[in-house]
């Protein structure tokens, strides 16, 4: 039996399906930033069809919006970034604050971690947890995971470009917090903020997540195979893993001017100028594609750049953490445990320039903090619930990176 919870208005829940025991707990989030309506939009209309044609759910769907008061004003945040603040220092910070000292951020901040604390504690996995969003610039759909094997194996299965390394140059994304808990969690960016592809892209890869998943057969999915090939055109046939290597940051107050004409994965060749910066010329390092340039008000991120991960590499990495190879790395001079359970090193900073950032990255580590000696190593596969995903097709599928 199927029974749906909808709410009207811009509350924080936009609907919820429980069907049958035994099937998978997924959670759509739309809106985390206020200016990016599309996944919002998404999920409404997908949740609409599921309901009018009467579609068997297996397991629970739950959407949930991200910045209700920013959604409403437009605006990508009103005190703050909100994709910034999910960490358990941040979280705690907010949680000690008095009622009259509480951001309307905060305030947002602690009602998705009650709904989220609330879902962990009532449903049974696996859990799937997908972020909608959107971009400034003209992009190909794509998606973006934290470097763990239970979101590169998933992802593979949607015909659009994987974004790796997110996780190593922004400090609180929400679904960072997700995957240092253990779950499967990745975000897709779907367009352009005002196109009405992005909504589209978003309503196709929620049908396809729905149906690889388990919670959907694809047999009740009219039209299955037309969001498979919508996608895979709006992604010119571009379903590559991709490495951030730069981000731009923009600090308040910082005069920032992208310029016009660029799109993510745009090719730039070393020297060509992207964009002016307080007054002065932003310069290409080296040649790279272009990725979210920032064509928007608010925003820290002036631009990334990135960089095809070849097909060996990804499957080196596969090997190297079956095998364990990273539990071996506290015996090597300058690298110790700063946190064994949840995968943590410490590394010299002498050590840390040895041993190529490159190899880090094919055993899963990635950067998170920097002092002056010292580099702090994170690993999403230390702590990532392999074993509740290992029971899907999708996991025990060999072929998959």
């Amino acid at each position: 039996m199927i029974r749906m919870k909808d709410q009207i208005g811009r509350s924080r829940t936009i609907g919820h399906f429980k069907g049958g025991n035994g099937g998978p707990t997924m959670i759509f989030f739309g809106g985390i930033h206020g200016n990016e309506p599309s996944g919002e939009q998404a999920i409404q209309e997908v949740f609409k069809g599921i309901a009018e044609n009467g579609i068997s759910v297996n397991g629970n769907i739950y959407g949930i919006r991200g910045n209700v008061a920013a959604l409403l004003a437009g605006k990508r945040f009103l005190d703050g970034d909100l994709n910034r603040l999910w960490t358990d220092e941040k979280i705690e910070k907010i949680k000690a604050k008095a009622e009259n000292e509480l951001l309307n951020e905060d305030r947002e901040l602690l009602s998705i971690h009650q709904v989220l604390s609330d879902i962990l504690k009532t449903e049974s996995g696996p859990f799937y947890f997908i972020d909608f969003h959107t971009t400034s610039s003209k992009t190909l759909p794509f998606i973006t995971i934290n470097d763990a094997l239970i979101n590169r194996k998933f992802s593979k299965l949607f015909p659009v470009p994987i974004i790796l390394g997110i996780e190593e140059y922004l400090d609180g994304p929400l679904l960072s917090y997700i995957n240092e808990q253990g779950y499967l969690a990745l975000g897709f960016e779907s367009g352009q903020h005002t196109e009405r592809a992005a909504v589209d892209n978003s309503i196709a890869f929620m049908w396809l997540a729905l149906v690889y998943s388990g919670a959907l057969k694809r047999v009740d999915v009219e039209g299955f195979e037309g969001y498979y090939l919508q996608l895979q055109n709006s992604a010119q046939e571009n379903a590559n893993f991709f490495e951030i290597i730069y981000r731009h940051p923009i600090v308040s107050g910082d005069k920032f001017h992208m310029l016009p004409g660029f799109k993510s994965f745009d090719v730039v060749n070393k020297g060509k100028i992207l964009a002016e910066h307080n007054h002065k010329a932003v310069l290409a390092l080296q040649k790279s594609s272009i990725f979210m340039p920032l064509y928007q008000s608010q925003g820290e991120d002036g631009f990334f750049l990135i960089r095809k991960t070849p097909k060996l590499a990804l499957w080196i990495s596969v090997l190297l953490r079956k095998i364990r190879m990273p539990a071996l790395l506290p015996i090597l001079p300058g690298v110790s445990w700063a946190d064994k359970k949840k995968g943590t090193l410490l590394v010299n900073e002498r050590t840390a320039r040895f041993m190529a950032k490159p190899l880090f990255h094919l055993l899963g580590y990635r950067n998170r903090l920097i002092n002056k000696n010292e580099i702090l190593m994170t690993s999403r596969e230390a702590t990532a619930k392999n074993k509740m995903y290992s029971g899907t097709w999708w996991y025990r599928n060999k072929k998959s990176v």
